[in-house]
C-alpha cells in the first residue's frame, strides 16, 4: 500500500511534542475544540445515544499526536489504539495518560503498518489529519481497511473555502498567531464534496456532517450546519 505520510508534516507536529498538552499554547485550538469532537463522536457511535457510555467499543486514533483526543475519547469509555509516526509526541503522549491513570496503547507508525497486522477496530478517528496527508485516496482506503464492517470512521477537517484561507490561514497563523506559521496548507484542505465522493470511492459513506465553529469567551465550540471553515464528518462501513 503507498505510504500516506508525509515526512515534513511528521516533523513539524513531533517538533511541537512539548507543547501539546499547554492549553494556551500552540496547540491551543485543538485543546478548545477537543470536548466538541469527542462528544459529537460518541453520539454517534455511543450503544443507545448515550455519550458518556461507548461500552468498550474499540477505537483506533489516527494521527493522535500527544493523545489530546484518544484521552478524551478514553474517558468516555472507549478502549482506545493511539497511532502516529511521530515518536516525540507518542512519547508525551504515553507519559500523560500515565499521569492520568488511562490505559491508552500508543503505536509508532502509519495506517498501513496496522493493515498489515490484521487489526480491525469498531471505529477509527483521524482528525485534523487528512489535510496533512501525501495522499488522500490512500488514507482513505487505509482508514476503510481497518474498521470492522458496520464499523464507523470519523473525519475533522478544513473546507477549501474563501473564508477557511481568511479565518484558519491567514487570521489563526498570520493575524492571532493561535497557530505556528506554516501549520497549514491551503490548498490541501479538502472540500465536503470531494471527502464524500474519495469516501465512497473508498467504500464508506456519510452519514452525518457538521460543522465547527468557535463560540464567544469561555463558550467553547459548538456544532453548526456552517461548513464552510471547520466541520467533523462520520462514514459508515457497509
Amino acid at each position: 500500500m503507498t505510504s500516506t505520510a508525509t515526512p515534513g508534516e511528521i516533523a513539524k507536529f513531533d517538533a511541537l511534542a512539548a507543547e501539546w498538552w499547554d492549553p494556551q499554547g500552540p496547540m491551543s485550538p485543538l485543546h478548545a475544540m477537543n470536548p466538541l469532537r469527542c462528544g459529537w463522536i460518541a453520539r454517534h457511535l455511543a450503544r443507545g445515544g448515550d455519550p458518556a457510555r461507548l461500552g468498550g467499543l474499540t477505537l483506533l486514533d489516527v494521527g493522535c499526536g500527544a493523545g489530546l483526543a484518544s484521552e478524551g475519547m478514553a474517558k468516555l469509555g472507549a478502549k482506545v489504539t493511539g497511532l502516529d509516526a511521530a515518536p516525540a509526541a507518542l512519547a508525551v503522549a504515553r507519559a500523560h495518560a500515565a499521569e492520568s491513570g488511562l490505559d491508552i496503547d500508543y503505536r509508532e507508525g502509519m495506517p498501513e503498518d496496522l493493515i498489515a497486522s490484521g487489526s480491525r477496530f469498531d471505529a477509527v478517528m483521524a482528525l485534523e489529519v487528512i489535510e496533512h496527508v501525501a495522499d488522500r485516496a490512500a488514507f482513505l482506503e487505509a482508514l476503510a481497511a481497518l474498521v470492522k464492517p458496520g464499523g464507523m470512521v470519523f473525519l475533522s477537517t478544513l473546507n477549501r473555502t474563501a473564508r477557511s484561507f481568511l479565518f484558519a490561514k491567514l487570521g489563526a497563523e498570520y493575524l492571532l498567531r493561535l497557530l505556528p506559521r506554516g501549520t497549514h496548507d491551503w490548498k490541501m484542505f479538502v472540500t465536503p464534496a470531494e471527502l464524500g465522493a474519495e469516501a465512497r470511492r473508498a467504500g464508506l459513506r456519510v452519514t452525518a456532517i457538521s460543522g465547527m465553529t468557535p463560540g464567544g469567551l469561555k463558550q467553547g465550540w459548538r456544532a453548526t450546519p456552517d461548513v464552510a471553515v471547520n466541520y467533523i464528518v462520520a462514514l459508515a462501513k457497509d
